[in-house]
């Protein structure tokens, strides 16, 4: 479904995928099945976007960034490609690319800094600002974003010795 609302100029849409109202999606982004992209959300032409991602309202996907499968992204994420912007200065060779691995995880108003790795099943805490790469199964958050803890992939927080709140330890992968 895709809102008569919201200007889709790609064909590159996978089945099941639902765009909603006030959406821009630009004419090369790529976005797998089964997604679901909430209102007010602007994606790039570079943009690829494995199967299964929810991207909540007022998120903006820029040219280099790659979600894999089964992201949840939430609302007003901010992702960045270019270290040094410049008005009116347009040089894809400053633009850098940024990876969110399967299952990841970003909270609401997260800023994540161009050239970051999130890695598999990581959790990204609401609020923080991404200044490094985020290893698998990681918990991250504050300004800059630290690690915190481990996260498993049904969702288990674990503190830094991998221990649930019940103070079992888990094993991650």
């Amino acid at each position: 479904m895709i809102h008569l609302k919201s200007d889709v100029l790609s064909k590159n849409i996978g089945k099941d995928t639902n765009i909603w109202q006030f959406c821009v999606i630009l004419p090369e982004a790529i976005i797998g099945s089964n997604c679901n992209i909430c209102a007010c959300v602007f994606i790039e032409n570079r943009v690829s976007i494995g199967n299964n991602v929810t991207i909540k309202n007022g998120v903006q996907l820029w040219d280099g960034v790659t979600i894999e499968d089964n992201v949840f992204i939430g609302p007003n994420a901010t992702f960045t490609n270019e270290l040094v912007p410049r008005s009116k200065a347009y040089d894809d060779d400053n633009l850098m690319s940024t990876l969110v691995k399967t299952g990841a995880t970003i909270g609401a108003n997260a800023t994540i800094l161009p050239g970051i790795t999130i890695g598999e099943y990581a959790l990204v805490g609401a609020g923080s600002v991404v200044t490094s790469n985020i290893p698998p199964y990681a918990l991250y958050f504050g300004n800059p974003a630290s690690h915190q803890g481990y996260i498993t992939s049904n969702g288990i927080l674990l503190n830094l010795q991998k221990k649930d709140k019940n103070g079992v330890v888990h094993q991650l992968k």
